[in-house]
């Protein structure tokens, strides 16, 4: 997610873990601790394949950061100058901030390795955008007004309590809509007897009320949209054309490997001048897609 969204949401778990113990640093803690992860994407591991694929590694790996966590939380303690019975509160503030950031990534369709190094398969479950305000806005209301409330409120914890309880449910909300919307793509598809080997489903930006899909057969991929508030059930797929031989000759080529596994197979392949080049069909819509590589020259 964006760096407002787990800005947000590492406030308001820090709030809920320390708020009302020692006030607005337990939210600060919390919002610095959600960045921490998408620090690496300031790493550069040499090329665009390999910082793209990289990033959600090490990072966001569950393992790495309970690690980390009491690190960290040593030394926000020291640096806080907090009483040493607090740690095991900051332990726990710490740890829950650095594992509910990819946790929540792992519901965009970008891909998070949650067990890097045993497991490097990135998780996507694609049911929610990258920014998304339904989810964001309840959360940074919530802390940002138990913020200005007494710490021996109650109203404060029952507000930010609210926040985070509102974003959660609206995350499993986006769960059902992705399997709503599938079914009826995939009962659209029999309708119009296309044959594919692979269904994608994403919502657009900024909401979960239309979707869109992609859905890769034989010499090519369909794109399409279809919306929760559509009272018809035709969907218009577009056909876009794809040359995978393309690729015959860098069948062992690592960036061509790597794309593949990491797009999950929803990539395309076209030549352009001296280039050959990848495109990452999960992120953007037809033709302009945020991630394109070039993986070959072509003599």
């Amino acid at each position: 997610m964006d760096s407002v969204t787990q800005i947000a949401l590492g406030a308001a778990v820090g709030e809920a873990v320390l708020g009302r113990k020692i006030g607005a640093k337990a939210a600060l803690v919390g919002a610095i601790c959600g960045t921490l992860p998408d620090l690496d994407s300031f790493i550069s591991y040499g090329d665009a394949v390999a910082s793209v694929t990289y990033h959600r590694s090490f990072s966001h790996s569950l393992l790495v950061l309970a690690l980390i966590s009491p690190l960290i939380a040593k030394v926000v303690t020291k640096v806080l100058n907090q009483p040493p019975d607090l740690f095991g509160k900051w332990f726990l503030l710490v740890f829950l901030v650095l594992i509910t950031h990819p946790l929540l990534d792992t519901f965009t369709v970008y891909g998070t390795q949650l067990f890097w190094p045993f497991i490097e398969h990135p998780f996507s479950g694609s049911t929610i955008f990258i920014i998304d305000p339904a989810y964001t806005l309840p959360l940074a209301l919530g802390v940002l007004t138990a913020l200005f409330l007494s710490r021996q409120s109650a109203l404060r914890v029952y507000i930010n309590f609210a926040g985070l309880s509102l974003s959660s449910l609206y995350l499993v909300w986006t769960v059902g809509a992705k399997f709503h919307m599938e079914d009826r793509i995939k009962e659209a598809l029999a309708e119009q007897q296309i044959e594919y080997s692979r269904l994608l489903s994403t919502p657009a930006p900024l909401n979960t009320i239309l979707w869109r899909f992609v859905i890769m057969v034989e010499g090519g991929y369909y794109e399409a949209y279809y919306s929760i508030l559509d009272r018809s059930h035709e969907v218009d797929f577009v056909f876009y054309p794809d040359d995978k031989a393309l690729l015959a000759s860098l069948y062992d080529h690592w960036p061509v490997t790597r794309l593949q596994w990491f797009t999950h197979g929803f990539y395309s392949v076209h030549a352009s001048d001296d280039s050959l080049l990848m495109t990452d069909l999960r992120m953007g819509v037809e033709p302009n897609y945020a991630f394109v590589y070039e993986v070959a020259k072509i003599d």
